[in-house]
């Protein structure tokens, strides 16, 4: 395995030199990528919004909204219809999903069925599954009545088309506002995700993407006075409606539409010469022109309506006929006001409501922050480890380093290609990753030691440990891989990035092991002609330890037991201090704008606006709070207007660092999806251990992962750190660690199965576990560097999520030794199992005594 031919030495520093050069653009200001020539690569990675600043929005298709207006469109076309053919009828009435008519003349039902025909005919579905499909769906449920109803079919095929459309006209408001790259795209079925990086004013970006901007011109109804309307009964035709004044005036309108917004062709901020006032002018096509001018011709002297969602703007007196198809919109604007009408209006209107379902909300200063202290701490992991691995191995360590720092730069480089996105657990993904990559060149190197111990010289110890490693080393790190990509699929926002970081690091960690780890060691050995391995400054664990691991299982089950019960038993008895992620809410950090926060201060002011539990707490500094208001009753709608009224109160004397707000549709939701991540993780885990081994071993494996998620729970329980979707990450990345920890052990265990048939099963599992406790705790020792300069130096935002990591390593450690490993035991596993070769098995080894039972 030490052997490399040309090419293939060309293809490992080719790839190496590759991921150099992609990552370098990473490290250069925008100035200094425009200096460099043009076939040098210039993309970096992508920051998240938690990094640069910005705002993520989800906004949900309102699905009754557009069966209300498919329901009332389908009773017009009765109507029409049915007038048409001059066919009479009663009873037309529409409720839930069903149009109901009564046809009045029995023998005419049968020319009423053929004038209606058209309603029921199929329709393309176009991409929503190809094909055709009916909208509507026609019974009778007695004779002569006819009852139309909608088809879930048709409602999906329009909710579909509603997202389309709304994707298209939310991008031209976006892009309407001047913002840098931002993405627009499908969520699910009804939803589409907006986030805008670097944006400076998010509550303008709300307003923008919050109004259907559907802008109508209608008569004002001035048969009866609006005050006869309110008191008894409008005309028929006719409905009242109100003012954006404060307070709002009522107007009596005629529902007859004469020119909609889809008649607009521009629409502009401007001012009006007379006034000086701000105000928006308009220009119709043609269609839209004469429809207008036609009916300004036909009410000189009436008011007229201009209406945007169901709200008047004005209503002017029409003094002329208007027949340039031009006009203006006053309506007591301000400058940014008007342009933000004028940028509605040329985007044009949303076919349904949008509703923020959520959104997080990251000003540019605390991005910043977040990027230095991402920084830092990333250094002085790489610092910690690299040292860590000088001081153990020596020669070996700076080996070890070399393919460390070219595996960090394959890592920067797959996401700059990729274009993927880097956030705050991101960074972390990175740390961690740092750690956990010395863990494959820690069972080599353990595993050439202990082949130089059984006699075997330099070059085949060298040779012999690569071989006999790569395949405790691809099932350690897929195991943790498979728990990347669950946390992938299932998770969102931040938690994406760093299950992205944590799976291209396997991929990176494995290539630069078994490619230029080896490569670099060949070299050496050709080059030094060493005759001994070389040893480092210090070494944690001794040669040939003989714990009796097993000896003190008893002990470590009832201790696991009831570390398991208690967690248990608090998790059901004591309410866990869930994040917004999972109980809906909002979050916001604010940062004093002169001297110190007044928490007090804060909470008594916050306490008047009626907005439910509120909790101010300092978060950092003495300059910064964090506020939690609780989840509102009424809707997602509701978390929004809990923000207005925080940011109106507070906007002052306070800024707006980060938001984050989670209505109780998607509460549930990301809940639902964090249980899932965690059992499709541990059984896929079980799936793929128990096919590379055995039931006994998968099963082991499944239970001491288990007491693992236990324990975090427990300690989320008992410290009442928030319990947040960044805790499912963390959750999710100890599954991982602890079955890599675990596979590591069982590998051994099965190899030994197969040397050492006769020796007892206790004998054996000491053996093992002590074969790896010198891999087992270099490897630890490492990630928890990596991670505690992450606790210590990575910011507030982050160290909860790592916190819970730190935990995770020491009790996956634990559980690795003294739960999966005496679980074979009660699985009454036997070396029968396996199939061994008599001719080369060896004897048992003479330093390993019994364990005592």
């Amino acid at each position: 395995m030490l052997y490399f031919s040309r090419w293939k030495t060309i293809a490992i520093w080719a790839v190496v030199l590759l991921g150099v050069l992609f990552s370098i653009p990473n490290m250069l200001t925008q100035s200094q990528l425009d200096s460099l020539p043009g076939w040098l690569p210039k993309r970096p990675m992508t920051l998240g919004l938690d990094l640069q600043g910005g705002s993520h929005i989800l906004l949900a298709i309102d699905r009754q909204d557009l069966i209300d207006e498919r329901l009332q469109a389908t009773r017009d076309d009765i109507r029409t219809l049915l007038r048409d053919a001059k066919i009479g009828y009663t009873g037309l009435t529409g409720t839930g999903k069903t149009v109901q008519v009564r046809i009045s003349d029995a023998n005419e039902l049968e020319a009423a069925k053929k004038a209606l025909a058209a309603l029921t005919q199929p329709v393309s579905a176009g991409i929503f599954g190809g094909g055709t499909l009916a909208e509507l769906s026609l019974e009778e449920p007695e004779p002569g009545v006819m009852r139309f109803t909608l088809t879930e079919d048709g409602i999906d095929y329009r909710v579909s088309n509603a997202v389309t459309q709304s994707i298209e006209v939310v991008g031209r408001r976006v892009n309407e506002l001047g913002t840098n790259e931002p993405i627009i795209q499908r969520a699910g079925a009804d939803r589409i995700l907006v986030q805008v990086p670097g944006l400076q004013d998010p509550q303008r970006l709300k307003d923008i993407l919050g109004k259907t901007a559907k802008l109508t011109f209608q008569m004002v109804d001035q048969t009866m006075s609006v005050e006869q309307a309110l008191q008894g009964r409008p005309p028929a035709g006719s409905t009242v409606m109100y003012s954006q004044d404060d307070p709002p005036v009522p107007y009596l309108i005629e529902n007859r539409v004469i020119v909609s917004g889809e008649n607009l062709v521009d629409a502009q901020a401007t001012f009006d010469q007379r006034t000086s006032e701000a105000v928006v002018s308009f220009r119709f096509d043609a269609k839209g022109a004469a429809r207008f001018g036609q009916a300004t011709q036909q009410g000189v002297g009436r008011l007229f309506a201009i209406i945007l969602d169901n709200q008047v703007i004005s209503a002017p007196q029409i003094r002329e006929p208007i027949l340039g198809g031009t006009g203006q919109i006053s309506g007591s604007f301000t400058a940014q006001s008007a342009n933000d009408l004028a940028v509605l209006l040329r985007a044009g209107a949303l076919p349904a409501d949008l509703t923020i379902v959520e959104e997080r909300t990251v000003g540019p200063s605390l991005g910043a922050d977040s990027i230095a202290a991402g920084k830092f701490a990333s250094i002085i992991a790489g610092i910690l480890v690299v040292s860590f691995m000088l001081v153990a191995y020596g020669t070996l360590g700076i080996i070890a380093n070399i393919a460390l720092a070219a595996n960090v730069a394959l890592i920067i480089a797959t996401l700059s290609i990729l274009g993927a996105t880097l956030t705050m657990p991101g960074i972390a993904g990175i740390v961690l990753t740092v750690g956990m990559a010395v863990d494959s060149n820690v069972i080599i190197y353990e595993r050439v030691r202990e082949e130089r111990q059984l006699g075997r010289s330099l070059v085949q110890s060298l040779d012999s440990g690569f071989a006999r490693a790569l395949a405790t080393i691809v099932d350690a790190n897929f195991t943790t891989f498979i728990a990347a990509i669950i946390l992938f699929y299932l998770g969102s926002g931040p938690v994406r990035g760093f299950a992205v970081t944590l799976a291209i690091g396997i991929v990176t960690t494995v290539f630069t092991a078994f490619t230029l780890t080896r490569w670099l060691v060949a070299i050496w050995l050709r080059r030094m002609k060493p005759k001994e391995l070389p040893k480092g400054l210090v070494r944690l664990v001794p040669d040939n330890t003989r714990f009796p691991f097993m000896a003190w299982r008893r002990y470590a089950f009832t201790l696991s037991a009831l570390a398991s019960l208690a967690a248990m038993t608090l998790f059901f008895s004591v309410e866990m201090n869930y994040g917004i992620d999972f109980r809906g809410g909002t979050s916001i950090e604010v940062q004093a704008k002169q001297g110190t926060a007044d928490s007090g201060d804060v909470r008594s002011r916050l306490s008047e606006l009626n907005l439910g539990d509120v909790q101010v707490q300092q978060f950092g500094s003495d300059q910064n709070l964090l506020i939690r208001v609780e989840g509102q009753k009424a809707g997602d709608n509701a978390e929004q207007s809990v923000v207005e009224k925080v940011r109106g109160e507070l906007a002052n004397d306070y800024d707006f660092r980060r938001v984050e707000s989670v209505g109780p549709t998607v509460s549930s939701e990301l809940a639902w999806y964090g249980t899932l991540g965690v059992l499709t993780s541990m059984l896929a885990m079980l799936i793929y251990i128990w096919f590379r081994f055995e039931w006994q071993f998968g099963l082991g494996a499944i239970i001491a992962t288990v007491h693992d998620v236990t324990m975090m729970v427990g300690l989320y329980v008992i410290t009442g750190i928030e319990f947040n979707l960044t805790s499912i990450a963390a959750i999710l990345t100890i599954v991982g660690y602890s079955i890599n920890d675990t596979v590591v052990v069982y590998d051994r265990v099965r190899e030994n199965l197969r040397k050492y048939k006769k020796m007892p099963i206790e004998q054996l599992l000491d053996l093992s576990m002590n074969q790896t406790l010198s891999r087992t705790v270099l490897t630890g020792v490492t990630t928890l560097l990596a991670l505690i300069s992450l606790y210590l130096f990575g910011g507030e935002v982050i160290q909860s999520f790592t916190l819970s990591m730190i935990f995770g390593i020491l009790v996956g450690t634990y559980s690795s030794i003294f739960v999966a490993g005496p679980l074979l035991i009660l699985f009454r596993l036997r070396p029968e199992t396996f199939e061994a070769d008599e001719k080369d098995k060896p004897a048992v080894p003479t330093n390993v005594q019994p364990t005592k039972s």
